[in-house]
């Protein structure tokens, strides 16, 4: 039996972390008034480390500002926060063949380019939040322009530079994953017909080849016929970045009357990577695992990252409301009990990002290349609206 009046109390829990204590951390101190864009790379007391900018984080910023305003309430602040986010992706962050770069200086002058198209995909939707929010039609037409992009590189169509030689060609499940939450964005802020029939399509590559039922796992890349590549690359798995990938299919179950074929695809790779990446002797989400029980060689691979945690948090949950399975409701609050109680900062706010394996902080950083407002905005906004829809159905 659902408790209604927890997930009431849970509900407003969420809102006022993110409003309260989660945002005011981010914004307006972050808004970089004189070149537009966010000074996102911040210490434990918000203190700059560093002026550079993340293309990556300037999206996804200005994609929840935008999210807000659309979902929350039209503050204006919100709204003119996402357009400074918005004007210098467009200013600096394209290369002359269309591209985006990944690594920028305060004033917009390129570092960096990667050959993976995240930058592209995390621009796609802040501008389609955008262009709901604000009406503006240019930037509606630019977020399509970038998902026709990302559907190009996802199909092959557009192939990027190779990182590896062919020698042992492989896929991971990182593509079709951001392209359903790419696809599902955009659907729900400017509409695009294409939607329906690629997240169908991601859906099922993601069930086909990467989630393995014999031995409960879900791989996090595999040989181009979905066969595991008995290396130690090919073996390595990430249990968090698949349970965000369940938490996509399960949204996208919800969305569908409550598909039972996609509650059961999300609850499996839910279930198979809790059993395979939750810490039984200190809590939390370990980092890396390997495939057959073997030895994992990135150094980090014990540690506890903050996002993890989030995406856990949220799949826990929406499993526990699609389902009414008690041991979700279980799951649920372990994993935010350990997160709000490790990660969280009490005194200034936000998470940290990193810490040891006994829940000790590794470093201070609320803010780098990669962490930035959103994992955790996200979780938050999300498990409120999730309850909130919830409650009212109730």
């Amino acid at each position: 039996m659902v408790d209604t009046q927890a997930l009431i109390q849970l509900k407003d829990f969420y809102t006022a972390q993110l409003l309260e204590d989660t945002l005011p951390f981010w914004f307006p101190g972050s808004i970089d008034t004189e070149y537009g864009g966010y000074l996102l790379m911040r210490d434990q007391d918000g203190s700059l480390i560093d002026d550079d900018k993340a293309v990556w984080i300037q999206g996804r910023a200005a994609w929840l500002l935008a999210t807000l305003y659309n979902t929350v309430e039209p503050r204006e602040e919100w709204l003119a926060a996402a357009k400074s986010g918005i004007d210098f992706l467009s200013r600096y962050c394209f290369d002359t063949d269309g591209r985006m770069f990944f690594h920028m200086t305060r004033d917009g002058r390129p570092i960096r380019k990667r050959r993976y198209f995240f930058s592209e995909t995390f621009a796609a939707i802040a501008f389609a939040a955008y262009a709901r929010a604000s009406g503006d039609p240019e930037a509606a037409n630019r977020a399509r322009e970038l998902f026709t992009l990302c559907i190009r590189y996802a199909e092959g169509e557009a192939p990027s530079a190779p990182k590896f030689t062919d020698t042992r060609p492989a896929k991971g499940i990182g593509v079709p994953m951001i392209m359903i939450n790419t696809a599902q964005q955009l659907r729900e802020t400017i509409g695009d017909p294409r939607c329906d029939t690629y997240i169908t399509k991601w859906i099922r590559e993601i069930e086909t080849h990467f989630v393995k039922d014999d031995i409960r796992c879900v791989m996090e890349q595999v040989a181009a016929d979905g066969s595991i590549i008995d290396h130690i690359d090919g073996r390595t798995l990430n249990p968090g970045h698949a349970i965000e990938g369940a938490w996509f299919i399960l949204h996208e179950a919800v969305y569908r009357d409550n598909d039972p074929q996609l509650i059961d695809l999300g609850c499996r790779m839910l279930d198979y990577m809790w059993e395979r990446g939750w810490d039984t002797e200190h809590g939390g989400i370990l980092y890396f695992r390997d495939v057959y029980h073997k030895p994992v060689q990135e150094y980090w691979q014990d540690m506890k990252f903050w996002w993890p945690h989030n995406e856990a948090i949220i799949a826990t949950l929406l499993a526990h409301l699609v389902t009414g399975n008690e041991k979700y409701a279980v799951w649920h609050r372990q994993v935010h009990d350990y997160a709000y109680r490790h990660f969280h900062d009490k005194e200034n706010g936000e998470w940290f990002g990193y810490l040891h394996r006994n829940g000790s902080i590794a470093q201070t950083a609320k803010g780098n290349l990669f962490k930035g407002p959103f994992h955790l905005p996200r979780q938050e906004w999300y498990c409120a609206r999730v309850l909130e829809k919830y409650i009212k159905q109730r």
